[in-house]
């Protein structure tokens, strides 16, 4: 019995942990909304290898981008999501700059066509995935 009690408290734990993580403000420890400025979330992206948010011209070039590949790609309402990809995107980019094929594969992988749209999980399209995020994202990379 006391094996089901513990199984039973970890796992009402556990949902209390990701029902606290799954908000949309940034949770602080007093769970007040975060005071972090525009600058210190802009240098703190630098810092972390990140490029700056994109502006509205960037961030819709991306997106057309992507839908011109597929417009599977981005899920439904998914927009922010897929922007935050092809920002993580440019820091594989920087890391490894040479290694396209991996950077290619890396991007399949992030946008999830792997496991989603299997039938377009090729090398040519992570390249075109690859070649937008680095066009309208981190062309700087």
């Amino acid at each position: 019995m006391r094996t089901r009690i513990t199984t039973v408290g970890v796992l009402a734990a556990l949902a209390l942990t990701l029902t606290a993580c799954s908000s949309e403000e940034e949770p602080t420890v007093d769970n007040k909304p975060s005071s972090i400025s525009a600058e210190d979330k802009a240098k703190a992206r630098e810092a972390a290898g990140l490029p700056p948010e994109p502006d509205a011209a960037a961030r819709k070039a991306f997106l057309d981008a992507l839908n011109a590949i597929d417009s599977r790609i981005i899920k439904p309402g998914k927009e922010d999501q897929a922007v935050s990809r092809g920002l993580n995107q440019c820091s594989s980019i920087k890391s490894s700059p040479g290694d396209r094929e991996k950077l290619a594969q890396l991007a399949l992988e992030r946008f999830t066509v792997t496991t989603r749209l299997p039938e377009i999980a090729t090398q040519e399209t992570g390249e075109r995935i690859l070649d937008a995020v680095h066009k309208h994202l981190c062309p700087d990379f």
